[in-house]
């Protein structure tokens, strides 16, 4: 991924909020050909010093079947994300987008039995717990899941490189910079996801600036 210096970050809280905050994912492969499969990853973080991305697609697809151990993937994630009108700066300029992605290149692990199983239940049990009547993995019977499992092709990936990407008007002066967050904010509620994270770096960088006496 391209990332100006003014838009990259190392902030590894970041990356796990936009991960685990927009975990429908996309998965992309090049084996044989290029391959693109949007699914459920969850952040494994059970060591703290080696994180990897879980997920799994169906074992009928064609490129669960290419995959193979040790095969390198890319996992593109895209955060809250607007569109900026030029019309809402105090010149002639060009309309853009502001967004908040994370990639994660890794090498596939491919996951026996018990850990596919464990990951369904770690990404059921996510999703269920909100529901009034949550139906887990353990109310299904073990039979059953296991059976379905059959289908399924479970996957880890152990990062190589991660890619942040803040991409939040940093450019513009003061004045447009307001402009643009008082727009945001009467907009719909990506627009305000996004108006939120700019308050949010512009309070940062006013931390670090040194005080001038």
């Amino acid at each position: 991924m391209f990332i100006p210096k003014l838009y990259k970050s190392e902030d590894y809280n970041l990356m796990k909020e936009i991960i685990k905050e927009n975990s429908f994912a996309l998965l992309i492969s090049s084996v044989n050909k290029i391959r693109a499969t949007h699914s459920m990853m969850i952040l494994n973080e059970d060591d703290p010093e080696n994180i990897y991305i879980e997920t799994h697609i169906s074992r009928a697809n064609p490129q669960a079947k290419t995959l193979a151990n040790g095969d390198e993937v890319l996992c593109d994630f895209l955060g809250a994300h607007a569109y900026i009108s030029s019309s809402w700066y105090d010149h002639i300029n060009v309309s853009t987008w502001n967004y908040e992605a994370v990639q994660v290149y890794g090498k596939v692990d491919i996951m026996n039995q018990e850990e596919l199983y464990n990951h369904l239940e770690k990404l059921t049990y996510k999703y269920e717990k909100f529901q009034q009547c949550p139906m887990m993995v353990k109310d299904m019977g073990k039979e059953f899941v296991e059976k379905e499992m059959k289908g399924a092709f479970g996957l880890k990936i152990i990062p190589t490189e991660i890619f942040i990407k803040q991409k939040l008007s940093q450019n513009r002066k003061e004045n447009d910079y307001e402009s643009i967050i008082l727009n945001l904010e009467n907009s719909d509620e990506n627009g305000r996801q996004i108006a939120g994270k700019m308050k949010q770096i512009k309070k940062i960088n006013n931390i670090k600036k040194p005080n001038i006496i």
